[in-house]
């Protein structure tokens, strides 16, 4: 097994940590400062040998990939010209990177928190052993509440087991419902959330991206066939769509995507209320990230403060808001409203913000 991380830019909703110069991967938002890239390289041992473990990420991150992990050697680290979205992530991988055909790649997001890493570990060993018999495997996050920010798995049939764990076959995959068919689908008990994660071979990889989305495979296809030319005009004609559309969606429809059910304390950290719950959980005090600056409080509860400006930060009183205060911009938003900051961000892109 090999696996790729996927270590893209984005990360919008954490602004203004997150920024272009240096983006959601590599913020070191978890416990003793490691960054997700670092954490997500370290979880994979000992599955996977550390020289087997490829980083896709914008040519522009190179320098942070070898900074935040400097034991990945230099030749597994594969640059994009320009981000395209996943499935051209993914197809870079599938092509970029040598390795025999019936070999299993894991793929995965940088950007993620998992409490259980031995129980993640466990679930990539099943869907290893699932996707060498030919499956394209997915990972479904067994789902706490009806979420309505997140994807939806739905599995179909009876449970059959692969390294002593149940996996089945997936009916369907639904986005982001409403609040209401949310709870439908938690009631109903066959449907997880969609992490990201995927496990094939790399053949059953390439195989369906060229029946799939060969908009994406045959322009990458022959660019490596007779390698070059410009490998930036080719990335420019390839359309920017997830891997979850190009692949997974339409290999369901033909019965060839499993998922393995998994409870493995994940989250995708993609807010600023999903960090605070991720480090303290509601009903905590203040909660205080960043070292060296001062947080103090009187009486506030569910808050998070991130104080990476240099400066004192006093709360007094709140409820169920996050501080962010870095050197040139402060951001203060209520909790409810934290899927919001990608506003902020549009409304900075308008003006041509150099805070982006």
């Amino acid at each position: 097994m090999y696996a790729v991380i996927l270590a893209g830019g984005g990360g919008t909703r954490l602004w203004p940590l997150s920024r272009a110069q240096r983006p959601k991967p590599f913020l070191p938002l978890l416990d003793g400062g490691r960054s997700l890239l670092q954490a997500t390289v370290e979880r994979l041992a000992p599955l996977v040998a550390p020289e087997d473990v490829y980083v896709v990420t914008d040519v522009r991150y190179h320098d942070l990939v070898r900074e935040v992990v400097p034991a990945l050697p230099a030749a597994n680290i594969v640059g994009e010209p320009m981000g395209r979205n996943t499935a051209a992530a993914v197809a870079m991988a599938g092509h970029a990177i040598d390795r025999p055909a019936d070999e299993v790649m894991i793929s995965l997001h940088a950007d993620q928190a998992i409490a259980d890493e031995d129980g993640f570990r466990a679930v990539l060993a099943t869907a290893g052993e699932r996707a060498q018999a030919g499956d394209i495997v997915t990972v479904g996050i067994e789902p706490t509440e009806p979420a309505t920010g997140f994807g939806y798995i739905l599995a179909a049939g009876e449970a059959a087991p692969y390294a002593g764990r149940d996996t089945y076959r997936v009916e369907r995959f639904e986005e982001k419902p409403t609040a209401e068919r949310a709870r439908e689908l938690v009631d109903g008990g066959r449907a997880y959330w969609n992490a990201g994660a995927f496990v094939w071979r790399r053949d059953t990889l390439l195989d369906g991206l060229a029946r799939h989305a060969p908009d994406i495979d045959r322009p990458m296809r022959d660019w490596f066939a007779t390698p070059g030319g410009d490998i930036a005009s080719m990335y420019a004609t390839l359309p920017e769509r997830a891997i979850d559309y190009a692949l997974l969606e339409p290999a369901s429809l033909e019965s060839l995507v499993a998922v393995v059910p998994a409870s493995i304390g994940w989250s995708d950290l993609g807010s600023w209320s999903a960090l605070r719950d991720q480090r303290g959980g509601e009903g905590s005090p203040v909660i205080a990230t960043e070292g060296s600056a001062r947080v103090i409080d009187a009486g506030s509860r569910n808050v998070l403060v991130h104080a990476a400006g240099g400066r004192t930060v006093a709360t007094v009183g709140l409820d169920d808001v996050v501080v962010v205060d870095t050197p040139d911009a402060v951001l203060v938003i209520s909790t409810a409203a934290a899927q919001d900051v990608k506003k902020v961000v549009n409304l900075l892109k308008d003006e041509g913000s150099d805070l982006l």
